[in-house]
């Protein structure tokens, strides 16, 4: 038996029930099945009876009497005869027996070696799809700060959750490697050495230091200034000495992201980079397909054309009005080269869509960024539409967030108003995870021997990645959010430290399991679910639906609704525990099949963390 959701399983007996009732196709048909919002009437809620009743004239609750006639014999290995409530709510509760067999079907874990490889029984995607996911995105000779913090890690995760479900994930890191900022540091460098490990012990913090001093001196040396705007040319033109000190500059602070995005447990490499210097030399073709696609009179969709001596790309809706407008109620275009002949940012997004559609081959093409560029975004994909580069095959989606905020709900600064270095932040965090283990080894109850300081420093930094990434996924990526290390670092409520602790807490058990009686073998041939006590179910449904979860974040790309499971999945965990005694259960069979849930908790902790980009801990 596949271990698919739930949902899915559900989806088909009523799409047929309801198709049977309304005379509409099955494939046309929406059962509207959710999980019931009270356990105590069921465990889903079928809402189709309402949306008929207008095409139907009839009753809801008539119309859902019959959907549960029709249904009923389609449900009767899964589900007891559903159940007619308020208006028309349909509700379903399933068998305990179908959710042991469920449960029971998901195969041993792999070899200890092997957990990352762990699918806890969850099938991959039917049509797997090419899917670019463009995240991070930090400025060249620039050091990460927490700004970057929701992108990359937002990003991070939905590359995993694709990647996790089967499709070809590509990962797109568009630095910012090109532009004005280099003309200053090339200059800049001529009188100058280059940072190296010899001379300072951050070489992007020293370079981040030399592009403030070159800001200044172009803002006060005219001579400089000049020679600043003779660099961004001669890189342009590719001159070696200009290009050379380019690359330089570009080594150094890309292994300075790297060290970043390790630290983060996120997954972008060296490989993934592929920033604003990649598109330089499509810039001009993208230009002038544009114009010849758009040109004046051409298309309905929009057309480009000289504004002031720019070339601007003004947009229309299905109407023939302009799609996007200013303040003023004017126009808006989208400004693709300025009157000297120079690109901007929109040219270059243009490049790269055009890229990752007709050169990458992607379907699905995610763009994790702040909230501010919804705007940009909008203009984007109605400029690829509007050129005939998407068609209905391509999905184009822009992955909005709000702001970390600080104390006083203003974007989170240092003290000195200095944007925090992200670097500073794992540092802090994983410094008050050591004082938490600490503070925890002076209480310790002797159950299990101490930790040793080596292991409690490297807990303590998985640890405290954790709680920084946690604090921000476990929140609505829609909107901001006040940081806080009191809350980030609590062991009690929604926080890494406290699930992280649940699956240590879960191992533990084992390991006590295999002090008194040996390593119990809980995936046995002989060994069977048995869900006798109202926790145990509520536990074994929690499981059950894991897929549907994945399948909902791989959807709308919220981490969220993967930590609010998660919590979910560790409350239920917690309640089972204190109500069902697991090593001293009344029988063997009882022992062996409440050690299995506990495993089948542990190994969906473990790998919905690992979603998250969170590692766990055996021990804290």
């Amino acid at each position: 038996m596949k271990h698919d959701s739930l949902i899915s399983m559900l989806r088909g007996p009523f799409a047929a029930a309801v198709a049977a009732v309304s005379g509409r196709p099955p494939h046309e048909v929406d059962p509207l099945l959710r999980p019931a919002g009270d356990p105590n009437f069921g465990d889903y809620q079928c809402n189709a009876a309402m949306s008929l009743s207008k095409a139907l004239r009839a009753k809801p609750r008539d119309i859902a009497d019959r959907i549960v006639a029709a249904v009923t014999p389609l449900l009767a290995d899964v589900a007891h005869p559903p159940e007619v409530a308020g208006p028309g709510f349909v509700n379903i509760r399933l068998k305990d027996e179908f959710l042991e067999r469920h449960l029971g079907a998901i195969p041993a874990p792999p070899a200890e070696h092997e957990r990352n490889l762990d699918r806890v029984g969850l099938p991959t995607a039917a049509v797997p799809q090419r899917v670019v996911i463009d995240y991070s995105s930090p400025n060249i000779a620039k050091q990460m700060h927490v700004g970057h913090l929701r992108s990359t890690i937002i990003g991070d995760v939905s590359a995993r959750v694709l990647g996790f479900q089967g499709h070809d994930v590509l990962r797109q890191n568009h630095v910012g490697d090109w532009g004005t900022q280099f003309g200053m540091l090339i200059a800049h460098y001529r009188d100058h050495a280059l940072p190296t490990a010899e001379t300072c012990d951050d070489l992007l913090a020293a370079i981040e230091a030399d592009y403030k001093a070159a800001q200044q001196r172009f803002k006060e040396d005219e001579q400089f200034a000049a020679a600043a705007r003779q660099a961004v040319g001669q890189l342009q033109s590719g001159d070696d000495a200009a290009s050379a000190v380019w690359r330089q500059i570009c080594t150094l602070s890309r292994q300075a992201l790297m060290c970043i995005y390790q630290r983060l447990n996120v997954m972008l490499c060296d490989c993934d980079v592929c920033g604003e210097s990649f598109y330089n030399e499509r810039l001009e073709p993208v230009v002038d397909e544009l114009r010849r696609t758009l040109a004046p009179g051409r298309s309905p969709a929009g057309e480009v054309r000289a504004d002031d001596g720019a070339q601007c790309l003004f947009l229309n809706d299905e109407n023939g009005a302009p799609r996007f407008r200013n303040p003023d109620g004017d126009p808006l275009p989208m400004m693709i080269q300025k009157s000297d002949g120079a690109y901007l940012y929109a040219t270059t997004d243009l490049a790269a869509l055009r890229y990752r559609i007709k050169e990458l081959g992607a379907r699905r093409i995610v763009y994790v960024t702040d909230a501010r560029q919804k705007l940009h975004f909008e203009m984007l994909f109605a400029a690829a539409r509007a050129a005939g580069w998407v068609g209905e095959d391509v999905v184009l989606e822009h992955v909005m967030f709000g702001s970390v905020l600080g104390d006083d709900r203003k974007p989170l600064k240092t003290r000195e108003g200095q944007n925090v270095r992200l670097a500073d932040l794992l540092d802090e965090a994983e410094r008050r995870a050591l004082e938490l283990l600490e503070a925890r080894a002076a209480e310790e109850s002797g159950e299990e021997p101490g930790l040793v300081p080596e292991e409690r420093r490297a807990i303590a930094q998985r640890i405290g990645v954790a709680a920084v990434k946690y604090a921000d996924l476990r929140n609505d990526r829609t909107t901001d959010y006040i940081f806080g290390w009191d809350k980030l670092l609590a062991l009690q409520g929604n926080t890494a430290p406290y699930m992280l602790y649940a699956y240590a807490r879960i191992r533990s058990i084992y390991r006590k399991a295999a002090e008194s009686s040996g390593s119990p073998d809980v995936y046995a041939a002989g060994v069977r679910l048995c869900l006798t006590e109202p926790a145990e179910r509520a536990l074994a449904l929690r499981l059950a639906r894991l897929p549907e979860i994945i399948d909902a974040v791989a959807a709308a790309l919220l981490p969220h609704l993967l930590c609010a499971y998660l919590y979910d999945l560790a409350t239920d965990f917690s309640r089972f525990y204190e109500t069902c005694p697991v090593l001293k259960a009344p029988d063997e069979a009882q022992r062996l099949s409440r050690l299995r849930l506990c495993d089948l908790t542990a190994r969906t902790l473990r790998q919905g963390l690992g979603l998250l980009g969170i590692e766990t801990v055996e021990r804290m």
